[in-house]
């Protein structure tokens, strides 16, 4: 974004009053003004037209006009997007304390009685222009550093996603699972919940490699995560890719029951997905060992314990067959 610089941008200055000779005369007063652009329009109706095309710093308004009073104008102007800020230097032939009173209650910057000395005038057309655009340039300043702190913030969720995801599955990685699985230890131990991890292992799973490829291995984890993370419905659940051909799960506020199914509903829709492997032990489709482990964190117990305890159930799905559900202490 190009900010504006207000000693680079041209004052601009409209004049609406319905007499030319008024029209002229501040014509002549700026015509020595280098820097300022003048813009003259006689006509009250044409004013909000007038001023959304040429887009003053400053506008000079009559308060007497036959079409409208000068007040109304000016309320139009604050009610308008295009000029709700532009400052409003109201000319009248009185000086009036009621008559200023209701120029400024209207929504005008500026009281002048007409025609001011040449210098006077100026000096406050230049006094309200700059003021304006220190204002547009605040503004865009402000904006562009909303731009930038969000494209900031968007670009750090983004480095964390990719930081916290596994290439290959795009599920959770083991760093996000460890950190996952302390935080959910430590809310479980305050709220005195039941806290479930499973661990899932491909069975067979170098025989298929050996078999098919590894690329068609590849597409069997990916496969597996996808189905694995689907059986998971709550936002709290995280399923992750623990390494190799091995997953593992965090079931907040589920105990050994709530664990077991969602570990059968797991293993139940891995066979279901029906992809051949001819070197399985547990059937001409590949298969998953789940170990599962549940605990109400005290002092005395640890994420590591939890995790340990999982993983003693992982063997003993193997030892018993593979292609089934254990608990270390079934």
């Amino acid at each position: 974004m190009t900010l504006i610089k207000p000693q680079d941008h041209a004052i601009t200055v409209l004049l609406v009053d319905d007499q030319p000779m008024m029209g002229e005369a501040v014509r002549r007063a700026l015509q020595n003004e280098a820097d300022l652009v003048y813009h003259y329009c006689p006509k009250a109706l044409d004013a909000l037209r007038f001023a959304a095309t040429v887009k003053p710093t400053v506008i000079l308004q009559d308060l007497v006009m036959p079409e409208m009073d000068g007040l109304s104008l000016v309320k139009q102007y604050r009610s308008s997007i295009q000029t709700t800020n532009v400052p409003i230097i109201v000319l009248s032939t009185k000086e009036e304390a009621a008559t200023k009173h209701d120029a400024f209650l209207a929504g005008a910057n500026d009281y002048l009685v007409k025609l001011p000395a040449t210098l006077e005038l100026v000096a406050r057309i230049r006094y309200h222009s700059r003021a304006y655009l220190n204002l547009i340039q605040r503004d865009e300043a402000y904006q562009a550093l909303r731009d930038s702190e969000q494209k900031l913030i968007a670009a750090n969720l983004e480095l964390q996603s990719i930081s916290n995801s596994d290439g290959l599955t795009g599920l959770s990685n083991r760093r996000h699972f460890d950190e996952y699985l302390n935080a959910e230890w430590r809310r479980a131990m305050r709220e005195q919940s039941c806290l479930s991890v499973l661990m899932v292992d491909v069975d067979n799973f170098k025989s298929f490699n050996d078999h098919y490829g590894h690329l068609e291995g590849d597409q069997v984890l990916r496969s597996i995560g996808e189905t694995l993370r689907k059986v998971c419905q709550r936002p709290a659940d995280l399923v992750a890719r623990f390494g190799g051909e091995e997953f593992s799960v965090v079931l907040p506020a589920t105990d050994p029951a709530g664990a077991r199914d969602v570990g059968e509903r797991m293993r139940a829709a891995v066979e279901g997905l029906a992809v051949p492997h001819v070197g399985a032990t547990t059937g001409p489709v590949v298969t998953v060992s789940i170990g599962m482990a549940s605990v109400t964190p005290t002092a005395e117990t640890s994420p590591t314990g939890l995790l340990k305890r999982a993983d003693e159930g992982l063997y003993k799905a193997k030892r018993n067959g593979r292609n089934r559900v254990a608990a270390f202490d079934d």
